[in-house]
């Protein structure tokens, strides 16, 4: 799977997991997931490469407990650590 691929079925399961995606210009300095008055957020920072936003995206779904109950594409489940083993 290519990384775009692998970016764009990322932010629909970030997307899923409640967050509130915002793109945004951030110059390379910030970006991920967080919470604001009670509201789960991602920041995606446009300044730098797909690669790097996919980490990014990774990086929140293994801090959000609820993704691992999540449906991902063996992929993305390898690559986030999340893939249940069988």
């Amino acid at each position: 799977m290519h990384t775009v691929e692998l970016l764009e079925e990322s932010l629909s399961v970030v997307k899923r997991l409640g967050y509130r995606i915002r793109h945004e210009w951030l110059n390379g300095t910030g970006g991920g997931g967080c919470e604001i008055a009670g509201q789960k957020w991602f920041f995606l920072d446009l300044a730098i490469s797909p690669g790097d936003q996919l980490q990014q995206v990774l990086e929140t779904l293994r801090r959000d407990p609820a993704a691992s109950a999540m449906v991902l594409s063996i992929p993305l489940g390898e690559m986030a650590g999340l893939r249940k083993s069988a």
